[in-house]
């Protein structure tokens, strides 16, 4: 069963080295006559809290770290369905030395031109399941209300006391992916 996260709030994974980071979203009617493209991204990060090189930036133009560790499985450009919209799989076993964080992000594509925000998007969710057995270990449901955020920090995967743990985020930023890119970079 599940572990239901409360933002702040952390829990183990226990001795799970591969799973899947799956995020879902739903997204409202808008007057705009655009439709939504949520993009999740990952960005590795050392101690210094900056991604290890850019190539551990990984995201719909970069679909896999160097290490194999970390693989976008593709962008859905609608979020249409039921169920994960966007997921990463993650391979602990494959990790370097240096990535001490994992940060997971979702960003509205071309938000401010297509005059969007996270005010517009409902239901989104982040949780962490074993793909050999379907197990969901972690579940945050979001349940915050964004007004003009366009970027949404899910939550992030970090090392502690020789494990890996989760914690549940969910800050909203201005800015789309440029504002996490400078952010980490």
């Amino acid at each position: 069963m599940a572990i239901n996260l409360t933002k702040g709030g952390n829990a183990s994974i226990g001795s799970l080295q591969k799973f899947v980071v799956g995020m879902g979203w739903d997204t409202n009617e808008t007057d705009s006559g655009q439709g939504f493209d949520l993009d999740a991204s990952a960005f590795m990060l050392g101690s210094t809290g900056k991604v290890i090189s850019d190539k551990h930036f990984v995201f719909y133009n970069n679909l896999m770290s160097p290490e194999g560790c970390v693989e976008h499985t593709g962008d859905n450009l609608t979020g249409a369905g039921d169920g994960d919209d966007e997921s990463i799989k993650v391979d602990l076993s494959k990790l370097p030395a240096g990535c001490e964080k994992i940060t997971l992000v979702v960003t509205i594509h071309e938000a401010e031109s297509r005059k969007q925000n996270f005010g517009q998007v409902r239901n989104a969710f982040v949780r962490i399941y074993d793909p050999s057995t379907n197990e969901e270990i972690v579940k945050y449901d979001l349940g915050e209300d964004f007004s003009t955020e366009t970027a949404v920090e899910f939550g992030e995967l970090y090392r502690k006391d020789g494990g890996w743990k989760f914690k549940a985020i969910g800050s909203g930023f201005a800015g789309g992916l440029q504002k996490f890119v400078d952010k980490y970079s």
